[in-house]
Parts: structure tokens; C-alpha cells; sequence
């Protein structure tokens, strides 16, 4: 009785062992993010060219961030350095998404949802200093805007009012009217009541009552007279 005990216990521990061991052996391990980035977004695919010239500038910025290798973005094609410029944005890597911003700019030139992603990037982590020489060199590609890209128009009016930029706010209202906003082109009238109360916060309260004048004219009795 004894032996039959003894088998069967040894028999159950080995079963039991064996089972502990398959169930190690097929476990699963998740592992949580390594930082506070999010994931990738839906539908963003980076190359392997993307990756390997975003992995080339970071080295090089690491060691000297006065000498990077840009010249490895010029080898890119246009979806590759979007692709790069927007990652390099979600790691908050501003300096170098400039750098790619720039080749973009030059190669394809760049549209007005770029200009907000990277207003938005600078000013969460603190490099607003940077954000009127990049207005300054949109203004200077001719001196107008693209006033038919309505919503990145809207998202780069959005960004520079919420980083508190009152001088690039009043240059973009300077390229709509030199592209013809209002004349050549219909004047949005959720964009003007967003730009004229950026524009009066800043105090400049006559490009305000410039903007409400206009939209009165065209939108009667919807917008309330601005307090004097």
C-alpha cells in the first residue's frame, strides 16, 4: 500500500512538474512602453531607408550636433522624409524633424498641416523661440499662404495662438489678405472669429475689429460687436 502511495505520488509530481514547465515554456510576456511616447500611428509606415536615416541623425546629434549628416535625407523620396519628419516629432526629437522639415521644404515645399505639426512639437517642449523664423521663412517663400488649405490653416492659426506667438499670429493674417482672403478666397467664418479673438487677446485689437468688420459684412447678426 505503501509502494502503490509512493509511485503515485511521484508519478503526480512528475505530471505536475512537467505541466509547470509547459505552461513556463508557453507563457506570454508583454512589455510596456520603455517611455511616455504612444505608438505609431494607424496607417504610418516607416521604410527601412526612413529608419535607418532617422537612427544615422540621432547617432550623429549624439556626438555632434552641429554636423549631421543630412545629406542622407536628400536620398529620400517625399513619403519617406514625411514619414521620418512625423516620427521624429512623436519623439519629441524637434531639432532634427527641422532638419528634415527643411529638406521638404526645399525638395517638395511644405504644407500648412507640416507648419502646425511642428508649431505644436516646438511649443511642447519649449522651443517657441524657434517658431517666428520659421513663420518669418514662410512669409518670405513669396509672401502669401495657401488660404484653400482651410483646415491646415486653421491648425497653424490654432498652434500659434496657443504657443502665445503674437508676431508670427499677426504675419499669417498678413498672407491671407496678401493671397486674398476675403476676396479671391471665401472667408471661413469659424477661422476669422478664431484668428480675431487670438488677435485681440495679443492687443491688437485693430486687426481684431478688422477681421469681425468682415465677417459681419458677410455673416450678418451672427457676430456680437466687440467690446470697446
Amino acid at each position: 500500500m505503501a509502494s502503490t502511495a509512493q509511485s503515485l505520488f511521484a508519478l503526480f509530481s512528475s505530471t505536475t512538474a512537467t505541466t509547470t514547465t509547459n505552461l513556463r515554456r508557453f507563457s506570454t510576456v508583454r512589455c510596456g512602453p520603455r517611455d511616455n511616447r504612444g505608438p505609431l500611428l494607424k496607417g504610418r509606415i516607416l521604410s527601412t531607408e526612413a529608419i535607418q536615416a532617422i537612427q544615422s541623425l540621432k547617432r550623429a546629434y549624439r556626438t555632434d550636433p552641429t554636423d549631421l549628416p543630412t545629406h542622407l535625407l536628400s536620398r529620400l523620396i517625399k513619403s519617406d522624409l514625411t514619414a521620418a519628419f512625423k516620427e521624429l516629432l512623436r519623439q519629441d526629437q524637434c531639432a532634427l524633424a527641422i532638419k528634415v522639415f527643411s529638406t521638404i521644404q526645399s525638395e517638395y515645399g511644405a504644407d500648412l498641416n507640416m507648419y502646425a505639426e511642428l508649431v505644436l512639437a516646438l511649443a511642447r517642449n519649449g522651443m517657441s523661440e524657434e517658431i517666428d523664423p520659421l513663420i518669418g521663412e514662410l512669409e518670405k517663400q513669396g509672401g502669401g499662404i495657401q488660404c484653400e488649405e482651410g483646415k491646415g490653416l486653421l491648425r497653424l492659426v490654432k498652434a500659434l495662438i496657443g504657443a502665445q506667438r503674437k508676431e508670427s499670429t499677426v504675419r499669417i493674417y498678413g498672407m491671407m489678405k496678401r493671397s486674398g482672403w476675403g476676396s479671391a478666397y471665401e472667408v471661413n467664418e469659424y477661422l476669422g472669429r478664431v484668428l480675431s479673438k487670438g488677435l485681440r487677446r495679443f492687443g491688437e485689437v485693430d486687426l481684431a475689429d478688422e477681421i469681425d468688420q468682415e465677417l459681419g459684412r458677410l455673416f450678418k447678426g451672427i457676430l456680437v460687436k466687440p467690446r470697446v
